[in-house]
């Protein structure tokens, strides 16, 4: 063979150097007389060692198997690509076999169309790596430090490639859980009368330990690539040697199988060899993939065995279709993506096929290719429109929060008041989620002004009330010497109705200067701690008829098991409810036997409450009327049903609060279908507040009777 230099390949260069040469198609009947006759003349010519080795040629894959060089999609568009690109579908641009594009590598076709055919709405890198991570790794139900602990170990496996995206998901996570602890900080510093200014963070253990770790993964990382460029460089070297020898070998004039043997030796090498600079590849593999179609010209494979290596092809190129189109059945948009990476790098390593079958295989390849990156730029697309949804509802929330600065009050309620509304507001935010990152930080400062210029207008307001406070001081002082006046007193009944009093008053007294708030309110609880403590241990003494009480009681509940049911709804709930009042009235009975008795008295009542089929509701009321009055014949029972009364005015106005804040949440929801789910889900939640806030009224309604 005569000697060629060997040259760089241009895209529109054939791999054959053959631009004329044509594939005859194999016949159901056999192979055409002319591939018979060639067949027949060339093997004339072949020793026995030759045919062997041409056996051994129409074997299937006889380009060698892809390898971390070829030109992965994944890692050409990482390490090559702007950074915008990282985001983009593969663009299936021509058939690789077609004559024009056949020297051109996917990848350096994806690059040259990636633009043309990009998402409508292209999320930034570090998004798309934070969801994909994310997808792969879900950290969400952990705390801090299950998220440090979990970072801890894994940045002791050394392999970078191994934890890197899980190392990326425990990073959003925690920064997300660490910044919403920070908000919290920010939130009662400004609360406790804080400026904004002054505030300074500092750094708890689990964000040194979180820094700490982190640390040793980016330094990891740096000598990762470090030592990756330096390998790649000597890749390079490598293959490019194995060029130069290839070179050599289609020039020899040594004998087929010593070619072939030497031949198979390289294609193994440059298998074994890993990476190789970026910026390398496309023009190394055109060159390699020249030389290999070289080679196999200098052979002279017959026709026949051609047209059975490319029915190989072809086979392999079917199943890569089938392989690709069950992608469409994938959950997983990244996980079809990756894989689509991989059967494209797959495809391009696979020789030609029949001519008759080219642009079918192809197109079907295509289709599926396409529908596949339709679905990702629809499933990225969602992901923005949502984005766009929450900064649309955060941009609700700081002209929501800007009214509230530009009004004015004049008084410590609509103050308390607005307060709450702003801090309401506050929460709501932090139930939206991201806004797209450009805008994220934007609005947020934005809303983060409107609150400061709030408080900062409530903080000067009060300020000026603190001689209100230094007076409300002063009468605190006077109700903590009347209630220590009142400890001996032995008045039960009068002493604890003054007690009453003087916590009413207490109540009604506004805030005193913070220094004196917690000292004052220690020493006049202290005194109403002690009488009543006095008075629990006066009427604990008490025990005259226990054993003639328990009697009565064990009498009862047999009245109650025996008792009839009659026609009469009415009557009914009236004759239970002065069983019940018997029971509460007979007294107390002996302590050990207490338990056991009330248990079988509570029997006895459930199962007549069966017999007349309360509703849950009436059952509930006629319980707690029934525990009420039991309640009324206690000793310290005005203690005891202030306290019940105001535990439940507390839940009301804690329920009535929820009910607000649920109302006004409904507002920032659009007309999605998605909103409609979380809408219905919040009026689900609004009706049993509102349930439960009737049967708590109910409740405060009897104590007052």
């Amino acid at each position: 063979m005569e000697n060629t230099e060997l040259t760089n390949l241009t895209p529109g260069e054939e791999l054959n150097g053959n631009e004329n040469a044509e594939v005859t198609p194999v016949n159901e009947g056999g192979l055409m007389s002319e591939a018979k006759a060639e067949t027949t003349e060339i093997e004339a010519q072949l020793t026995s060692d030759d045919k062997e080795l041409i056996a051994k040629l129409i074997e299937p894959n006889q380009l060698p198997e892809p390898t971390a060089e070829a030109a992965p999609v994944a890692e050409v568009v990482e390490e090559a690509a702007p950074v915008t690109e990282v985001a983009e579908e593969i663009t299936v641009v021509a058939e690789v076999e077609a004559p024009a594009t056949e020297a051109l590598p996917i990848v350096e076709a994806l690059e040259a169309n990636i633009a043309e055919h990009a998402p409508e709405h292209l999320l930034d890198e570090e998004t798309v790596e934070e969801i994909e991570a994310m997808s792969e790794h879900d950290f969400a139900g952990l705390n801090k430090l299950q998220l440090v602990e979990l970072l801890e170990e894994a940045v002791q496996d050394q392999d970078i490639v191994k934890i890197k995206n899980k190392v990326a998901a425990i990073k959003v996570y925690f920064l997300k859980l660490n910044k919403d602890d920070i908000d919290h900080e920010l939130e009662q510093f400004l609360a406790d009368g804080g400026e904004r200014e002054s505030f300074e963070h500092a750094d708890d253990p689990l964000e040194t330990r979180f820094k700490a770790a982190f640390g040793l993964y980016k330094d990891s990382k740096a000598k990762h690539n470090e030592l990756l460029e330096r390998q790649k460089q000597l890749n390079l070297v490598q293959k490019q040697a194995i060029l130069e020898e290839l070179k050599q070998l289609i020039s020899s004039e040594e004998t087929l199988k010593k070619t072939y043997d030497e031949f198979k030796t390289l294609q193994d090498k440059w298998k074994e060899i890993g990476q190789v600079p970026a910026g390398e590849i496309t023009n190394l593999w055109n060159n390699y993939h020249f030389l290999v179609e070289k080679f196999f010209d200098k052979v002279k494979i017959n026709r026949e065995l051609r047209d059975l290596d490319m029915r190989k092809n072809l086979e392999a190129k079917i199943e890569i279709c089938e392989k690709t189109e069950e992608l469409l059945l994938e959950e997983s948009v990244v996980k079809a993506f990756k894989l689509l990476q991989k059967y494209h790098d797959d495809w391009k390593e696979i020789g030609p096929v029949p001519q008759d079958v080219k642009e079918e295989v192809w197109e079907r390849f295509k289709i599926a290719t396409d529908k596949i990156n339709a679905i990702r730029r629809e499933h990225y697309s969602k992901i923005q429109d949502e984005l766009q949804h929450n900064l649309d509802a955060k941009v609700a929330l700081c002209e929501k929060a800007e009214e509230f600065v530009a009004e004015s009050f004049d008084s410590i309620n609509a103050w308390m008041k607005k307060s709450d509304e702003m801090r309401d507001l506050f929460k709501v935010w932090r139930t939206v989620g991201q806004a797209p990152k450009k805008q994220n930080d934007e609005i947020w400062n934005r809303f983060k002004a409107a609150m400061d210029n709030f408080f900062e207008a409530k903080k000067e307001y009060f300020g000026k009330l603190k001689d209100q406070q230094l007076e409300n001081y002063n009468r605190k002082l006077d109700l903590c010497v009347q209630a220590e006046a009142l400890l001996e007193s032995s008045e039960w009944r009068k002493a604890t109705d003054q007690f009453k009093a003087l916590q009413e008053e207490w109540k009604n007294i506004g805030p005193v200067p913070r220094k004196n708030s917690d000292k004052i309110w220690k020493r006049f609880r202290g005194a109403c701690d002690e009488f009543f403590r006095r008075k629990s241990e006066h009427f604990t003494g008490i025990r005259g008829r226990e054993d003639e009480n328990l009697a009565k009681k064990k009498e009862l509940i047999e009245k109650i098991t025996s008792f009839e049911v009659k026609a009469d709804r009415a009557a009914n709930l009236d004759a239970l409810k002065a069983l019940q009042r018997t029971w509460m009235e007979i007294g107390h009975v002996p302590i050990k036997l207490k338990d056991q008795l009330y248990a079988d008295y509570r029997k006895a009542i459930d199962k007549l409450f069966e017999k007349m089929k309360l509703t849950e509701q009436e059952m509930a009321t006629t319980h707690y009327r029934s525990n009420i009055e039991s309640m009324r014949e206690e000793p310290d029972s005005g203690d005891k049903l202030r306290r019940e009364r105001n535990t439940l005015s507390t839940k009301v106005t804690k329920l009535k609060e929820e009910i607000m804040l649920l109302e006004n949440n409904i507002g920032f929801f659009s007309s999605s279908k998605q909103a409609g789910i979380m809408r219905a889900e919040y009026e689900k939640k609004i009706e049993r507040a509102k349930s439960e806030v009737k049967l708590l009224e109910a409740k405060l309604k009897m104590l007052r009777e």
